[in-house]
């Protein structure tokens, strides 16, 4: 395992895209988890999103939800945004770090937003650069990246077009995002290499669903050509809306687990992070379909 990269970046997305897919829950519980995630040792958290409330009502509370929380000074926090308007709100709360999104997949991106990926990527052109006027950064993520539950496979070369229209356009960093989990080892390995091969050094992020069971296969994957940033869920919190019943991003604490048993550092304290998806789990009031949540590390024994 010496070619793999000595330590990853974790962003955890599960106080927006995990609790984006559940039941509203409180806003002071949504703090309080973020809180409890700060203290995990997790360097970035994506922490809110500024979207119209009458289209995700789960994230209606996000400016509340961003002034209530106690920043660490270590972590990173973030909010997606899905057009220039919640990037305005993002920016004139004082978040330094955005994420704007926008679908590979035409019909996708029409159901999300009413607009084509063209005239997503334009729209994003302008974040990009008032993001940048106010000081701040902005990753576009690219979603469906591996597929769409409307068109079925995307062209990597569609994919890799809309990214680099981003990076043309001043995006700090990409992401690809497994958007319902229909990713798996050998496609991950193609569109990391085409895109690489069409943007080399442009810093790049992956957001895995284990929608199918292949999300962390997916990382192995992506590890062994140096993909050293990710996104995941504590938990595994959250869904697909597209998937009924189907589980949603990789769960954080299996993650961690796994990386670091092949020697690459995260920085994230195990156990610490299974706390905090037991709490995770308490909130929302059902089962997470984290299995390191339910059995503990491999290295925990039970007595005789």
């Amino acid at each position: 395992m010496s070619d793999l990269p000595s330590q990853i970046s974790v962003r955890e997305v599960g106080p927006r895209d995990g609790l984006q897919n559940e039941e509203p829950v409180p806003t002071q519980a949504k703090i309080e988890l973020i809180d409890r995630l700060s203290g995990t040792g997790v360097q970035r958290i994506e922490a809110v999103s500024f979207v119209r409330p009458q289209a995700i009502p789960q994230m209606a509370d996000a400016e509340e939800v961003w002034r209530g929380i106690r920043r660490a000074g270590q972590v990173r926090y973030s909010a997606l945004v899905p057009n220039l308007r919640g990037a305005v709100r993002a920016l004139d709360n004082g978040l330094t770090e955005i994420e704007a999104v926008v679908s590979a997949s035409d019909t996708h991106n029409r159901k999300n937003v009413n607009r084509s990926t063209e005239e997503s990527l334009d729209d994003i052109a302008e974040i990009i650069k008032l993001a940048h006027d106010r000081g701040a950064t902005c990753q576009v993520i690219v979603s469906t990246a591996w597929g769409c539950p409307y068109e079925g496979d995307v062209p990597v070369q569609r994919v890799v077009a809309a990214a680099s229209r981003a990076v043309s356009d001043g995006a700090d960093t990409i992401s690809f995002g497994d958007t319902t989990g229909m990713a798996t080892p050998s496609r991950v390995q193609r569109l990391v290499g085409e895109f690489r091969s069409a943007q080399p050094g442009s810093p790049l992020n992956l957001h895995f669903h284990n929608t199918r069971g292949t999300g962390l296969a997916n990382v192995l994957a992506a590890l062994q050509l140096g993909v050293a940033d990710f996104d995941a869920s504590v938990g595994g919190l959250g869904g697909c809306p597209y998937a009924p019943g189907a589980t949603g991003n990789i769960a954080t604490e299996e993650l961690v687990h796994m990386v670091e048993d092949m020697g690459v550092s995260t920085g994230i304290d195990l156990d610490a992070m299974i706390e905090a998806a037991a709490d995770a789990e308490r909130i929302i009031g059902r089962q997470l379909p984290s299995q390191v949540l339910r059995a503990g590390p491999r290295s925990r024994t039970v007595g005789v």
